[in-house]
């Protein structure tokens, strides 16, 4: 009876071992290299879970529900899409973790990368630090300055749970028509190569060996994304998500330029432009964005669709949904926004796959992409938001450096009637100063659009003798009378 007993632990130890050993997870392993895990988890995947981690949804439709019944791998906010009207750094957390479980709680527990729009600062999010926009940025010339604004962004993202943003806007903007040019750097691309130092910012710095690998540098950092790709500064007459006409060389002189620093500075992510290159949509240019980017540029990140791109392959925009699904995937755009109708684009990118339309290697060239960058920033790690980081969202040596940035911004376009009699420098202890025009007293507009929320808003909540006091504390003295006015009459 006693070596029966002793039969039948043995046994059981044995099938307890073997258990042990079946359930070890490669992917689950931080020990074991990024190229492993993602060959580990991608094998394990069915096309529902694949298709899944291709699809980003907005944030009103993500309930855990929804992320766990279809693998969802990715949530944004769009422009003035928030928890709540003046949400905090703690109700932003609260939410992504919520969605985070979601999605941890399926099968093989993926979970999802939440972006956001955070093109000058993080300014969907009520006591932000909001810094120049990028046109204002050029005009500094100073990287290390764009540099240092990208990593005070990264932590006011990160104190909301967030990982991922949406910046920088890299357009070469040629004609001032385009009523975008505000999120350009420069008309000059050596200047827009320069200040792609907010990636390094945003995402830490790239070892030198990445060779177009995506690289984020810790839990205090977030992937970037370079947009719009690519021309999208260059329309015809400037009118927005037209037509660029170019001939190859100048796509590659002009607008092509910035894109290289990013791939080199290691950049997650590059989203594809609304706008086409002669005649050829780009979120439907093969060339462009699977020869080109891709394989010439080696660029190892994830390819993402801008807001309802795929929509607007077609005009009008979803007149032949599964045309532009089979145009786009089949271009070699990894990840689609698809904000409300999510259902449809992952019923039918389904049926593509089963019928043969779309290749299985090309879905599972687009999931390695997107598991690349998910393992490459620790999300499998650390899931969800750092408490402790709620104290970066508008901390005051951020809104110093927003201050040095807009004084850095000015530029000095005529001083005086002539050289011999020139207007700057003021008197310290002048009796008066008129600060006049169209935005002198209007802190709406300068702060211009994607500002809480998409297009901003004009407007005041602080008194503007105290905001130009505020931005230019040592020039101003406190015996000066300020006068903020709208019209020379003022």
């Amino acid at each position: 009876m006693a070596s029966v007993h002793k039969a039948t632990t043995l046994v059981l130890m044995f099938c307890l071992l073997a258990l042990g050993r079946a359930e070890y997870l490669k992917y689950k392993d931080p020990k074991q290299p990024v190229a492993v895990r993602i060959k580990d988890l991608l094998g394990r995947m069915t096309l529902a879970e694949k298709i899944g981690q291709m699809t980003q949804i907005e944030r009103e439709n993500a309930t855990a529900d929804a992320l766990a019944k279809y693998f969802i791998g990715s949530v944004l906010s769009g422009g003035g899409s928030v928890p709540a009207p003046q949400a905090s750094a703690q109700a932003w957390a609260a939410m992504v973790t919520e969605m985070q479980k979601g999605a941890l709680s399926t099968r093989l527990g993926i979970p999802i990368i939440y972006g956001i729009d955070a093109v000058h600062g993080h300014n969907n999010v009520y006591k932000a630090t909001i810094f120049p926009h990028n046109v204002g940025l050029g005009a500094t010339r100073d990287p290390d300055l764009v540099k240092r604004i990208g990593e005070a962004t990264a932590l006011e993202v990160r104190a909301t749970g967030i990982p991922y943003a949406f910046a920088p806007c890299i357009a070469v903007c040629r004609d001032p028509r385009w009523g975008r040019c505000y999120e350009s750097y420069s008309e000059d691309p050596k200047v827009v190569q320069s200040l792609t130092s907010l990636i390094s910012g945003l995402q830490g710095d790239a070892p030198a060996d990445s060779a177009g690998r995506p690289y984020v540098g810790g839990s205090k950092k977030v992937a970037a994304c370079a947009k719009h790709y690519v021309g999208d500064g260059g329309t015809h007459n400037g009118i927005n998500e037209n037509n660029t006409i170019i001939d190859t060389h100048g796509l590659l002189s002009i607008h092509m330029p910035p894109y290289y620093n990013s791939i080199i500075r290691g950049v997650s992510t590059v989203m594809v432009s609304y706008s086409s290159w002669n005649g050829v949509k780009m979120h439907a240019n093969h060339f462009l964005v699977t020869d080109f980017l891709k394989n010439k540029l080696k660029f190892r990140g994830f390819v993402i669709s801008d807001w309802e791109g795929i929509d607007r392959i077609t005009t009008p925009p979803h007149a032949n949904y599964s045309y532009s699904i089979e145009a786009g995937v089949g271009a070699g755009i990894d990840m689609i926004m698809v904000p409300f109708r999510y259902t449809e684009f992952i019923d039918d990118l389904t049926t593509q796959v089963q019928n043969k339309v779309i290749p299985m290697s090309r879905i599972d060239d687009a999931v390695y992409r997107i598991l690349r960058v998910k393992f490459t920033m620790g999300l499998f790690e650390n899931p969800y938001p750092d408490s402790s980081l709620a104290g970066e969202l508008g901390k005051q040596e951020h809104r110093e450096l927003a201050r040095e940035a807009v004084r850095k911004s000015l530029v000095l376009l005529k001083n005086g009637k002539s050289s011999y009699a020139p207007l700057l420098p003021l008197p310290k202890k002048a009796g008066k100063i008129l600060v006049a025009g169209s935005h002198a007293n209007d802190l709406g507009n300068q702060c211009g659009g994607w500002t809480i929320t998409w297009q901003g808003s004009s407007g005041n909540t602080t008194a503007g003798e105290w905001r130009a006091r505020l931005l230019f504390p040592v020039w101003i003295s406190a015996t000066v009378r300020l006068t903020c006015g709208r019209d020379k009459d003022s």
